[in-house]
């Protein structure tokens, strides 16, 4: 290359001198309250939700936005048993923005006397006064099953219900479910009609929902029970349940 188009040594000297200061202003800003955190805004999620984030993230408040560890804030928010993830975005110079996707709550626990939200992956939300919630539907489990705040429960019970109902809601099944349960290896819904939905094995759930949203509208008053474990052939009786 001919020697004209190299830079002179006086040109890297400035490029470098002027990088060094670059380098130097942001470890600077990163130690000083040039962006400080002042504001935490928060949108998704209840405002008790929100609430709980923010207290949280109150630890935040007057270190540096360049300073940030975003993967730790992460795993601070999303331990909460009502968040499912956060997205984050620094807005210079004081204000960190916060996306929640909460947990939704499709059915309320029950261990005895003792309540709780479940989600729709089977998540334990939080624990509940008895009676609440009346228009979710009911899962119990028994007594001996471990039940925490932020856990998943049982997957091959109280889990596959809890997913079930997740698809239903999803779906906008138009029967309104008192309660869901494995009985047996089987998935059965409880309809407030007094009809009884058997759906047997958890899988193909949403084909085996359609099916019986179409059955429905036909059943027979007296009807007992819909079965749709066989999509391809549901039968419906009036003879009470034999599922203990």
């Amino acid at each position: 290359m001919p020697a004209r188009f190299l830079p002179s040594v006086r040109s890297l000297l400035i490029g470098v001198a002027i990088a060094a200061a670059g380098f130097g202003a942001y470890f600077a800003a990163r130690e000083t309250s040039t962006f400080a955190v002042a504001h935490i805004e928060i949108a998704g999620g209840s405002p008790e939700v929100r609430q709980e984030v923010r207290r949280t993230l109150a630890p935040l408040v007057g270190s540096s936005l360049l300073a940030l560890d975003g993967r730790s804030l992460e795993r601070r928010v999303e331990s909460l048993p009502a968040v499912v993830s956060v997205a984050y975005d620094r807005a210079f110079p004081h204000t960190l923005r916060l996306i929640l996707v909460p947990e939704t709550p499709v059915a309320v626990l029950h261990r005895g006397r003792q309540t709780w939200l479940i989600s729709a992956r089977g998540r334990i939300v939080a624990p509940v006064p008895p009676r609440t919630y009346p228009a979710l539907p009911r899962i119990w489990v028994p007594h001996a099953t471990e039940v925490v705040a932020g856990e998943y429960v049982d997957p091959e019970h109280a889990g596959s219900a809890a997913r079930a109902l997740a698809l239903a809601l999803a779906a906008r099944f138009p029967a309104r479910i008192a309660t869901a349960a494995m009985t047996h290896g089987g998935l059965v819904f409880h309809l407030r009609s007094g009809v009884e939905l058997r759906l047997g094995d958890p899988t193909d759930v949403r084909l085996k929902l359609a099916v019986a949203r179409r059955a429905l509208r036909g059943l027979s008053a007296g009807t007992a029970y819909l079965d749709v474990s066989v999509p391809g052939r549901p039968v419906a009786g009036t003879q009470p349940s034999t599922l203990k």
